[in-house]
């Protein structure tokens, strides 16, 4: 792999020979660690195009050069030895970040990370919270729940014959209801440049402190619904996605909350935003789980674990009911979790 990858190192100036060892933990882009003799020396990733376009690296570095100028750690592009914010080369499209933070996780295991990624989140919204910039890559609707209850009732009336369809049928037609119902519940809040993709993995963290944010590729305007939605999904759906029942838990919730709304008082978050956040949650993992469901019939989810399922569908299918029973344990803490965040609130 990494005498492979030579003639694309040779892309950019190192200080020191690079040696590229694989990272495992993305899903869209292939990335390696790349080291020198002293240590990292940034993240080499391929660009999955079928997803985002190479114009996405004019909005990383936009965005990431207005956080370093706000005194924000954040990964940069490293330009090529010909200036370019990314290299083509061996039919893909590669680039070059800096490396930062000492770990990442895949679940948070103490309230402190929580506390701490929380308060990391509300210094980038408050950061960006003035940045001018019209993106250049648009992901169409990746929050548009409308979009994909739409999408999950085609799969359901295009795939009657599909061998998952008695168990995904039920299963849908329950996630529907559950939107059908709760969508009057979510308000219409005003945009503001996002991260867009807050699971917890995205997190870079030096000890128990978080650090940065990595993975930028989704950087948009959305509302601050559908960004903390789905951080907390995240965070605090500590189960994680592979798992057909999934717990909320409030501690991590409340620490976040607790981190965010220290760190967001210099910008202020509207009290709509504020409202939002626990039926957000709900409505995050509800689309997820939507998602998961028409790709169980569809058959058309990218990253599925081979050595554990026999198709997509089935870990497609394990995933809606992972999601859904976290709607159904968000639903179930909904008093809990809107006290614990007015008593974050107010602390701040």
């Amino acid at each position: 792999m990494s005498h492979n990858l030579d003639p694309i190192l040779r892309a950019w100036d190192w200080p020191t020979p690079p040696r590229a060892t694989p990272l495992t933990s993305g899903l869209i882009n292939a990335s390696w660690r790349v080291d020198g003799d002293h240590g990292p020396l940034g993240a080499l990733q391929r660009l999955n195009t079928r997803i985002f376009k190479p114009s996405v690296h004019e909005d990383i570095d936009a965005v990431t050069a207005h956080l370093a100028a706000k005194g924000l750690p954040t990964p940069r592009l490293v330009r090529t030895r010909a200036g370019g914010l990314w290299h083509e080369d061996d039919g893909g499209v590669w680039r070059v970040l800096t490396w930062l933070g000492a770990r990442t996780v895949d679940a948070i295991t103490h309230p402190d990370e929580a506390r701490s990624a929380g308060a990391l989140v509300a210094r980038f919204h408050g950061a960006v919270a003035d940045l001018d910039w019209t993106f250049q890559h648009v992901r169409p609707g990746p929050h548009d729940t409308n979009r994909h209850a739409a999408t999950l009732a085609a799969a359901l009336d295009a795939h009657r014959d599909h061998a998952l369809y008695d168990a995904v049928a039920p299963l849908a037609q329950g996630l529907l209801e559950r939107w059908r119902v709760l969508a009057p519940q979510i308000p219409d809040l005003p945009l503001r440049v996002i991260h867009g993709d807050l699971k917890i993995s995205n997190v870079r963290f030096d000890g128990h402190d978080a650090l940065t944010l990595i993975d930028l590729d989704t950087l948009a305007r959305d509302t601050l619904g559908a960004e903390l939605g789905d951080a907390m999904r995240s965070w605090c759906g500590t189960a994680g996605e592979d798992v057909a029942q999934a717990a909320f838990d409030l501690d991590i919730f409340e620490a976040a909350m607790r981190g965010y709304a220290s760190a967001a008082a210099a910008w202020g978050p509207t009290d709509d935003e504020w409202a939002a956040v626990v039926t957000s949650t709900e409505r995050i993992a509800t689309e997820l789980a939507m998602r998961f469901a028409a790709d169980a019939l569809n058959e058309s989810y990218f990253g599925w674990d081979k050595a554990r399922f026999a198709r997509a569908g089935d870990h497609n299918l394990l995933r809606a009911r992972g999601q859904a029973s976290l709607a159904d344990a968000v639903s179930t803490a909904r008093a809990d979790a809107e006290r614990r965040l007015v008593a974050a609130r107010t602390r701040h």
